[in-house]
Formats: structure tokens, C-alpha cells, sequence
């Protein structure tokens, strides 16, 4: 593990906080503000699509999101042993690629999903390259969780890809992977840098 002082990693810590509530609240705020943009059938991407009328909203959710996620992934590296750390990373580096290759503009569309794609994957591997090493910490509560929500959080993504409801799907298998990211930073928060990931 990385050696950093508690100050720090709680600091880092914050960005598992910060991004996932700017970017679920930019969905949201986005979405309900946007002419004829269902939550249901449409993607979030579309919201920073380069026509989008909240593109800049969206798109600033996308960025802090993902240098929040790469923060509280150099905090869960001082935290927690395995490589849990590096998907979380990868998910922040993967969100700031989605933003930086919109739906319609330079890169295309291809260059989007792949990044969205990508971003998916690690946001599900996450809990799940986690569990192992909560579960030697003692706390099998917590690393049954963490399986848990790796599995719906997958079994959503995939959904938003095969049908109708997209849309939906989409949000619940991220917000299920954003749930997990806030209570790990929240433990880490709380601890003073030390994380304490509840009762086994």
C-alpha cells in the first residue's frame, strides 16, 4: 500500500463522495430539464450529446465524477490491499474519456461506447476484486455486499444494452456501483483515514 498521511487519504476519500453525487445529480437535474428526454428510454450520454441543451451540466457531472473516482481510488489503494483501487482508477479514467468524446463530436461514436463500455466493466469489477480482501479483514458482511452489488450492478449494464429501458437499467446499474463507492468513502471518511468497514 501506498503511504500516505490519514489527512490525506480522507481528503482523497472525499472525491468517492463528491463524484458520484455530481454526476447522479447532473443526470437528474439534466434530464428533468431537458424537452422531451425520458429517463426511462434514454441514455444518459445523451444529455452531453454535442446538440444537448444541459451538455455543459452533463458534461461537468462526467469530469467530476471522474477525477472524484480517481481520488478516492488512490485513497482505497492506502486502505485496502488487492487491486480494487486500480478499477476504481480505470472507472474515473474511463467517465473522463466519455466526457471528452461526446455523443456527435470529434472521436465518434465508437470512441464513446468503447470508453462507456470500459467504464461499465470497472465500475462492476470494483466491489467485486474488493470483496476478497474485506473478507480477510474479517468483515464477510460486507464482502457478501460487495459481491452483491458487483452482480446487480453487472446484470443492469447488461440489461441497458440488450432492450427497451435502457435508460432505466443504465441508471440503476450505475447508481448501484455509485452506492458502493459512497459507503467505502464514507468508512474511509469517517475513520480518519483508517477504514472501517462495519461489523462482520
Amino acid at each position: 500500500m501506498t503511504a500516505h498521511s490519514d489527512a490525506q487519504v480522507r481528503l482523497l476519500a472525499l472525491g468517492g463522495i463528491v463524484g458520484p453525487a455530481a454526476f447522479v445529480g447532473a443526470w437528474a437535474i439534466a434530464g428533468a430539464t431537458t424537452a422531451h428526454y425520458s429517463a426511462i428510454s434514454n441514455a444518459i450520454s445523451d444529455l452531453a450529446a454535442v446538440d444537448a441543451p444541459r451538455r455543459v451540466a452533463m458534461t461537468g457531472g462526467f469530469v467530476v465524477f471522474g477525477i472524484g473516482a480517481m481520488a478516492y481510488g488512490v485513497a482505497l489503494r492506502s486502505t485496502l490491499a488487492g487491486r480494487a483501487w486500480m478499477a476504481a482508477i480505470a472507472t474515473g479514467a474511463c467517465t473522463l474519456g466519455v466526457a471528452a468524446a461526446p455523443l456527435g463530436g470529434w472521436a465518434g461514436d465508437t470512441t464513446h461506447a468503447t470508453f462507456a463500455g470500459l467504464g461499465y466493466a470497472t465500475l462492476v469489477a470494483l466491489p467485486l476484486l474488493a470483496a476478497a480482501p474485506i473478507a480477510r479483514l474479517g468483515r464477510t458482511r460486507a464482502a457478501r455486499l460487495s459481491v452483491l452489488t458487483g452482480v446487480v450492478s453487472g446484470v443492469c449494464l447488461v440489461a441497458s444494452t440488450l432492450g427497451p429501458a435502457h435508460g432505466m437499467w443504465q441508471r440503476l446499474g450505475l447508481t448501484t456501483g455509485d452506492i458502493w463507492i459512497v459507503a467505502t468513502a464514507t468508512a474511509i471518511v469517517a475513520g480518519g483515514g483508517q477504514i472501517r468497514w462495519g461489523e462482520s
